[in-house]
């Protein structure tokens, strides 16, 4: 595995890999787990070059979450990567991604969906987001990006300002990496103390449940959305939110929506999980 920290070196290595094929990109912010192995994997599936980055992206860190206590395992990622078979990772400065403090640095802001669900919990978060990759798109020039599912609103964001801003990016969502307990793979589980780990998969079952009774009856969604809720934080959850949604549109279910999506984020602990399930919608 090539292993790149300058722009100049990752534009020569990306375009003599366009010269053997398709080139799949995966970003993330390293401490990667199995769910992000399997974004590696998949993307073997769909180029023949497949480059990863790590860069802990500040730009989506709000005000009161500490960018510093963020995981940072290099070494242990590197090895992971190389044991799929990722043939380049990128790993650029600070410096190199925001050469000019971040209140001076061109953003990217999809409108409206931003601002929603764990946009208006965390102000500014997609629009960090939005201008990472995008910034990283422009630097790496993939053909196809994969992004899990379990970051549902995060993968509608990029989907849109892909088609906003005429990106020749295919996006690839791959369906979430759970635990054996349901509950979903993520860099956040590790703040949980044992106690919490055994609770945390009630998030999934209670999606789960919700997403059964929603395909069968419409009738009660907002009963059996706030018994939802309520048994959470009786097992010791914080709620921020439980919003059923049109999956096309991640809008509030109409009398034409299909498909629905159930995204959730609730805080145990020091660690604040989400996770969404789809569903079909009832019959009229």
């Amino acid at each position: 595995m090539k292993m790149i920290e300058q722009l100049e070196q990752l534009r020569i290595a990306t375009q003599l890999a366009k010269q053997l094929g398709r080139v799949a990109f995966v970003p993330t912010m390293g401490n990667l787990h199995d769910g992000h192995l399997t974004l590696m994997r998949e993307a073997r599936k769909y180029a023949q070059t497949v480059i990863c980055s790590i860069f802990v992206n500040p730009m989506q860190f709000g005000a009161n979450e500490d960018l510093n206590k963020y995981p940072r395992t290099l070494d242990a990622d590197i090895a992971a990567l190389e044991s799929v078979g990722v043939d380049l990772l990128y790993f650029p400065s600070i410096d190199t991604m925001y050469p000019k403090p971040l209140v001076d640095q061109t953003k990217v802001e999809v409108p409206v969906i931003s601002d929603l669900y764990c946009g208006a919990s965390r102000p500014g978060h997609f629009v960090g987001v939005a201008t990472v990759v995008a910034k990283l798109f422009n630097m790496v020039q993939p053909d196809v990006a994969l992004f899990g599912t379990k970051d549902f609103q995060q993968l509608a964001v990029i989907r849109r300002m892909v088609t906003d801003l005429a990106m020749p990016i295919e996006i690839i969502g791959v369906p979430t990496v759970r635990n054996a307990d349901g509950l979903a793979m993520s860099s956040r589980n590790q703040y949980l103390t044992s106690e919490q780990r055994a609770i945390a998969p009630m998030i999934y079952a209670e999606l789960k449940q919700l997403a059964e009774t929603l395909s069968q009856d419409l009738s009660q969604l907002e009963q059996q959305s706030a018994d939802s809720q309520r048994r959470l934080a009786e097992a010791g959850f914080e709620p921020d939110y439980l919003h059923v949604l049109d999956m096309e549109t991640l809008l509030p279910l109409t009398d034409q929506s299909q498909q629905g999506v159930i995204l959730i984020a609730a805080k145990l602990g020091a660690a604040r999980l989400i996770d969404n399930i789809e569903f079909t919608c009832a019959p009229k």
